[in-house]
Parts: C-alpha cells; structure tokens; sequence
C-alpha cells in the first residue's frame, strides 16, 4: 500500500534547473539544492535567495495558484512572523505539467534542525500576535481570491480515529515513542463535542516542519502555506500543544483572546494526529532529525 506522502510526480534538481532557466533567464546559472520534500511538494534553494517548490501530487496544484494570489495580500497586512512570498510564477510545460512558483527566501532554521528552541515567552507571543491577524480575515474576502474551504475534514474525529489509532499501533510496533501508555489513553478520551460552526482563514498545516525559528530559537517564519483554506481555527491552534510548553500555551491565549474549552479539545487532537504522522514519515523517510521533533512535538501535546 502507497505511503500517505508517496508523489506522483518527483521533480529531479536537473529537470527543476531546466524549467527555472528555461522561463526566469535571470536567474542563470541556476545553483540548484533540494531543501526539503513534504506529502505535497518538493523545495528547492536556488542561488541562495530564493525557494521553488514544484507540486508533487495534483491536490497541490490548485492550492498553490491560490497561494500565488493570496500571499502577496496577507504580507502587505505586515504580519508579525515572515512568510514567503512569491515573486517568479513558473507555467506549465513539455518538462514539466504543472505550475511552479519562487518565493522570497524565509530566513530561519526549522526546529527539527536548530540547536536551541524557544517555546513560550516572544515566541508565544509572536504566534499569537500572527494567528490573530490571520484569523481576523474576512471569510469573504478569502472567497474573493479562491480559498477553498476544508475538503479534507481535517478535524472529523469519527474519520480520523480509525487512521489514528493504525498509525499509533504502528509506532507501538516499531518502539517509536515510550510514553506509549498517554498516546493510548489520549486515544480513548478522543473530542466528541460539536465545535462551533464559525469558520475563517486558517493556514491549515501548522507543524514544525512548516515554521522556522531564528538564530535565538525565537518562531520567526511560517512556511508552506499549501493548505491555505476556509476551516476551524482550532486546526492552526493545534500549533500551541505542538511547539509551545504549558506556560508558553497561557502566554498565547493572554494575547491572542479567548478560545473555547471545545475548540482546545479539537487543537489538542490535531496536534497529536498531526504529529503521529509526521513520527512515521521521519521514520520511513529516513530523517532521524524529523523523528526526534515529532517524539518532542508528541510529548508536548499530551502534556
């Protein structure tokens, strides 16, 4: 059975060379460097200033022209974490069959790979300042550009539960993760509670493979904004049980208002669903940096 992130379409650094100098002449000679490959794309560096990511499954295709409109919007609002914002919009060819885009390089480090991280104080602080402005938009102004809203009903207990509790037998198998007995009993007090039906612009893949932190350890950036949508803020609060400690969760909420017992619930469980997936895909993938993150990021959720 083929892995949930499995691609349908790997771009190659040659072929991601040709396509990059064959439509942005200006940026030849083309240095280029695979960064990183998530379920949805593969990341290049090139010449050290810029980011491309070309989509390698055909449910990114669609995001990613969204992506192309809606970003340049959100950084003209100056939001209080970076963001990358496109500048070169790549077409359609013979070389390659679905658009592509460059984007201003996003300082920082993820911190899976950062020798130090900040997890309460400024860079609770920071994130909440950021979601606050992100969940402020206007549900038809995200509309207007093309936002979709959730079609992957990210936060549908009843669906995902069976998914879950697979992957958590699978982690149980491989030794992955050794406080075993709180993933078990988190999975038996799974939210059943309706959340409230109020929807708005949410990032919608928040994790720390998608968000980067300065040279401090203090969050800075916020990447790959693929899953952009119209869903439930508690998708992006997920973020909160995932990278900040209790008392960096408390600093969050003082600045970014108040949030329902409910909606928290809903948080929580993304954050450990989210962050189940992610143990198994370091280790599949062979990422040993991707594994401890994911065991940290586990940890923290379940405390």
């Amino acid at each position: 059975m083929p892995n949930l992130w499995d691609a349908e379409v790997a771009v190659t650094s040659s072929q991601a060379k040709k396509l990059i100098e064959s439509q942005f002449p200006e940026l030849i000679p083309a240095d280029i460097k695979i960064l990183d490959y998530g379920f949805d794309n593969t990341v290049m560096v090139v010449n050290n200033d810029w980011v491309f990511r070309f989509p390698r499954r055909e449910i990114a295709v669609r995001l990613l022209k969204t992506e192309g409109v809606l970003l340049p919007l959100l950084d003209e609002s100056g939001p209080d974490l970076q963001i990358p914002v496109p500048a070169y919009y790549g077409k359609p060819s013979s070389l390659y069959k679905w658009p592509f885009l460059g984007y201003r390089f996003v300082k920082g480090t993820i911190p899976s790979e950062s020798s130090g991280v900040m997890r309460e104080g400024e860079s609770a602080i920071k994130l909440a300042r950021f979601l606050k402005k992100l969940h402020g938009t206007t549900v038809a102004g995200a509309e207007k550009h093309g936002v979709p809203y959730d079609e992957l009903s990210r936060l549908d207990v009843v669906k995902r539960h069976p998914i879950l509790e697979k992957n958590m037998e699978e982690i149980k198998d491989l030794n992955l993760f050794h406080p075993m007995e709180k993933l078990e009993r988190f999975l038996q007090n799974l939210p059943s509670k309706a959340l409230p039906e109020e929807l708005t612009l949410v990032h919608g893949d928040l994790h720390f493979k998608n968000i980067v932190v300065d040279k401090e350890g203090t969050l800075s950036g916020v990447l790959d904004w693929g899953d952009v949508h119209l869903g439930h803020r508690a998708i992006d609060l997920n973020l909160i049980y995932s990278f900040l400690t209790p008392k960096g969760r408390t600093q969050f909420l003082k600045e970014y208002g108040e949030v329902g017992e409910e909606e928290l619930d809903y948080a929580r469980f993304k954050a450990v669903y989210t962050n189940v997936v992610l143990l198994l895909y370091g280790y599949h993938e062979s990422q040993p940096h991707t594994v401890v993150e994911a065991q940290q990021s586990l940890k923290l959720a379940l405390t």
